[in-house]
């Protein structure tokens, strides 16, 4: 069975994928197979007698997760892939919490998982208790700012001594009651499933053991992409004779802005005497042109293994390099292109043609393009489903019957729909928390409270902590998650109540079909527990919701629509027909990460973008681009002289407009941050 494993491997995929002891770094070029080796190597263990049980896959999105599963279970059959754990650094991190949190702080194991807009109303409740004015407090730079301590492993007594700035000095004790107010309402954030944990782990060695008893064999996806806290989380849990298998790639390490470390992986053979290190090459992907172009791309970045992606699909076509007069005349450029394209290969639409960048607001003339033509493109990064306001308001009607302290959740949907009760009740159910220490939910069934409130507002106000009472004990029973939900939500008023919030009929409609979409996740979640032999909870349903990545809520392309989207956003996917549009200084490499000193990591971005094509790149330029109300001169990009003449047809020299001097462009970046600082101050 062991070889059967292995049939169809290349030399260093099976070489990867067999090498099971120690520690073992595989560094994974774009488009080279890591995930079937990943999966290969997990059978390939179980084939030699390794418990499946003992074995612990962390990827960083559920759906690579969920991949990973079926390849599993199609290899070694549903039984022994349903005994591996496998998940994402929070959900793995949220199994351990639920049994161990106690261990951190006055917490329960039916704790809430705070989202971004949770996160924004703590903190501006902590900075008003400080006495600042909601316009006083930059509350996206305070989130910012509590987001790096946690990555780099701060606790709030370590923020307020460290040498700040009175500026950080403010953020830090914002930082200590954001905290204090998250513990008490039994609510964590995000980056405190991984700071919990390694708290836990270092400070009760009992847990930490019990936990490295039943993980004995480790493995990493995009090792690359991981921060301090899960770099420390990893470390704890491998202890002094890991078995720890890291797969990943430095050339595609592009979320710095996240708190990413690079030096992660390129350290990691010297952080773990005795690694193996092993160079997948072989792309399977593209075509050659495109794969030594990013060769040459990324060989300027000095702090990298070297690795030479190669295929066996041939030379293909060479690269185009293509400069237009204008940004309108590029959209014009790019959607006739598409159309040249699918005529000349019928066997393609347009969905399997991508239009990348590197700024969001690029998008706004290939969309208006496309559209003008009767082509609806499909954007990527645009509002997403998770994201809506009323499914988000379903989400903490749920979290409430699970999480009976959390604060923030009622406060989100106790006018949702409008029931009464005004601002003064409000007050009165705050002021009375805050003396009282007892959870709002349960002042909605506390007379003294309720005899405090108006008639009409005393009623609704009972009314709803019944609601929630009742179907908390009804929920704690397993099974018939989409029809308790279901019945909940019709009666706290919810479902019912969207003709009051939104005059317009079809609005209205609209909403509350997005709501029943949200149940549907339920349903379809119970189902995939029934197929697993598991009960479904409330509790594991609401952990997968509010931790899904980013890259999870990218739904599937609908339709037949080109596709429009940021490089990072498409990083994991491929098209046959790639546009790599707005090539030009200041736009890739973007000016303000060259001032930040971040030249490699744009660099990497742009080998990102070049190897998500399979067979055609096309990189467009402008002379002139609209912008801040006028037309600006646009330059090329540096990033176009690293491509080698030879693998791509480029404008000749006359028409390929000269660049700025190194003055020019200084004078020019000085005029972009003068921009962008009025625009911030407005």
């Amino acid at each position: 069975m062991s070889e059967s494993i292995l049939d169809g491997l290349n030399p260093e995929q099976r070489k990867a994928a067999s090498t099971i002891e120690g520690p073992l770094l595989v560094l994974a070029g774009a488009g080279t197979g890591k995930t079937r080796v990943i999966t290969a190597r997990i059978a390939y263990m179980i084939s030699q007698g390794i418990p499946p049980e003992n074995i612990l896959g962390v990827t960083f999105t559920n759906k690579a997760a969920s991949e990973m599963r079926e390849r599993m279970e199609k290899m070694i059959g549903a039984d022994q892939a349903r005994k591996v754990t496998l998940g994402t650094f929070h959900s793995i991190c949220g199994r351990i919490l639920r049994k161990d949190i106690g261990k951190a702080g006055h917490f329960d194991s039916n704790f809430s998982i705070a989202d971004t807009s949770d996160q924004t109303s703590i903190i501006r409740q902590a900075a008003a208790e400080f006495g600042y004015a909601k316009e006083e407090m930059p509350t996206a730079v305070v989130q910012s700012y509590i987001g790096r301590c946690k990555n780099n492993m701060i606790f709030p007594a370590a923020a307020l001594s460290a040498d700040n700035t009175p500026e950080e000095q403010r953020f830090a004790e914002i930082y200590e009651r954001y905290q204090q107010l998250l513990e008490l309402q039994n609510t964590v954030d995000f980056d405190d499933m991984l700071l919990l944990t390694v708290r836990i782990f270092e400070e009760h060695p009992e847990v930490l053991q019990a936990w490295r008893s039943k993980y004995r064999y480790l493995l990493v996806d995009e090792y690359q992409d991981t921060n301090i806290s899960q770099f420390r989380f990893l470390q704890l849990l491998a202890g002094d004779k890991p078995n720890l298998c890291v797969v990943g790639d430095d050339d595609q390490s592009i979320y710095a802005w996240r708190g990413a470390d690079i030096s992660n992986i390129l350290d990691f053979p010297d952080i773990f005497p005795g690694t193996v290190r092993i160079k997948l090459e072989q792309n399977y992907r593209s075509t050659n042109n495109i794969l030594r172009s990013a060769n040459a791309v990324i060989a300027g970045n000095s702090k990298r293994y070297d690795k030479q992606l190669w295929s066996a699909n041939g030379d293909g076509d060479k690269l185009k390099v293509v400069s237009l007069p204008s940004g309108d005349e590029e959209a014009v450029f790019v959607a006739d292109a598409v159309n040249e394209f699918l005529r000349n290969n019928p066997e393609y639409s347009y969905k399997d043609c991508a239009i990348l960048y590197r700024s969001n607001y690029l998008s706004r003339t290939f969309e208006q393009e496309f559209r003008r033509r009767g082509i609806t493109p499909t954007i990527i990064g645009g509002q997403e489903f998770f994201e809506r306001k009323e499914v988000k308001d379903a989400a903490a009607y749920l979290k409430l019957v699970m999480n009976p302290r959390d604060d923030q959740s009622l406060l989100r949907i106790i006018s949702v729909p409008p029931r009464g009760i005004g601002d003064k009740a409000i007050l009165k159910l705050r002021s009375t928390r805050e003396e009282t220490k007892i959870p709002m939910t349960e002042l909605l069934v506390t007379d003294s409270f309720l005899s405090k409130l108006s008639g009409p507002a005393g009623k609704s106000a009972g009314n709803l902590g019944e609601v929630i009472q009742k179907y908390r004990e009804g929920f704690k029973e397993p099974g018939q998650l989409f029809q308790k939900a279901q019945a909940y939500l019709e009666d706290t008023g919810f479902l019912t109540g969207f003709q009051r919030l939104y005059k317009d009929i079809k609005e209205a409609r609209d909403r509350k079909e997005n709501v029943f979409e949200f149940l549907n996740c339920i349903a379809q979640y119970e189902e995939r527990c029934k197929a697993r032999g598991e009960d479904a909870t409330l509790e594991q349903f609401m952990e997968n919701y509010s931790l899904m990545d980013d890259r999870d809520r990218t739904s599937e392309a609908e339709g037949d629509g080109p596709i429009l989207t940021t490089v990072h956003a498409s990083k994991g996917l491929e098209f046959p027909c790639v546009f790599l549009v707005g090539m030009e200084q200041g736009l890739f490499p973007h000016e303000r990460s060259l001032s930040e000193g971040n030249e490699e990591e744009e660099r990497r971005l742009f080998y990102v973008a070049i190897t998500r094509a399979k067979r055609t790149l096309i990189l467009t330029l402008t002379k002139q681009r609209f912008r801040y109300g006028q037309n600006e001169p646009r330059y090329p990009s540096p990033f176009l002289d690293a491509i080698p003449d030879e693998l791509a047809e480029k404008p000749a020299p006359e028409t390929f407009f000269p660049r700025l001097s190194l003055d020019d462009r200084k004078a020019a970046f000085a005029e972009i941050l003068r921009q962008l600082q009025e625009d911030q101050d407005f």
